[in-house]
């Protein structure tokens, strides 16, 4: 299968390097190719440049949002909360339509500096925003609640601990469950919370979280809900 994965920071870069792993052909989407290209050193958290990554995971394409959308049968967003929007608008309305769009994004807010806050919040979210500006998209808002090496090496938490699911359309919720489960993710811990207005909820984990990472100091953690059943 052909997966756009749109952002190139380390959630994008670890989503495209786990589905090539498991076969699939995968476009990382970013705004200007070369200008990203052109990047010569680390980002703010230390990864590497995204030409060394790419020189390590040549599997991995580089496209402008646009190209890399309609390259994929399925859309994985990875990009900042504040600029998913946009992001997604430049990928192209008739790119998005049809496919599963799978939004990974946090709504965080640095407008006020550190810790950030959420913006939507309570009353709205980011996944169902992304719905309403792009509805013939079929959005599951999901993995936002862990680290990105959690997302796709779940074994790396000890235990039982849960991934959830909010989205509208039940066939795509069915592949975006499939795919976790090729991450690593048994069924059993897969909780389905209903439509996308659920997804408020899981992005309001992200204050939490956020403290609970600066509390223990690493972030190979993740929610376990004690009496959980399983994904429909």
């Amino acid at each position: 299968m052909r997966y756009a994965v749109l952002g190139t920071g380390v959630v994008g870069r670890t989503i495209a390097a786990r589905l090539t792993s498991l076969g699939h052909e995968v476009a990382l989407g970013t705004r200007t190719p070369e200008a990203t290209l052109g990047r010569a050193e680390p980002d703010a958290y230390g990864n590497p440049p995204v030409a060394q990554w790419l020189e390590e995971h040549d599997q991995v394409q580089l496209l402008a949002f646009a190209e890399a959308a309609a390259f994929g049968d399925a859309v994985v967003n990875t990009t900042a909360g504040a600029a998913s929007l946009q992001a997604l608008e430049a990928a192209g309305r008739d790119n998005l339509a049809g496919k599963t769009l799978i939004d990974i994004a946090n709504p965080l807010d640095f407008s006020q500096g550190m810790p950030p806050s959420l913006n939507p919040v309570d009353t709205d979210s980011l996944g169902e925003q992304i719905q309403r500006s792009f509805p013939e998209a079929r959005v599951v808002k999901t993995l936002n609640t862990m680290n990105a090496r959690i997302m796709v090496e779940p074994s790396r938490v000890a235990g039982t601990h849960n991934v959830f699911l909010s989205g509208d359309d039940g066939d795509a919720k069915k592949a975006v469950t499939d795919l976790l489960v090729s991450f690593g993710w048994p069924v059993h811990d897969i909780i389905d919370l209903g439509d996308i207005t659920t997804a408020r909820g899981t992005e309001m984990l992200l204050p939490i979280w956020l403290r609970l990472w600066g509390t223990l100091g690493h972030a190979d953690f993740n929610f376990h809900i004690q009496g959980a059943r399983a994904t429909s």
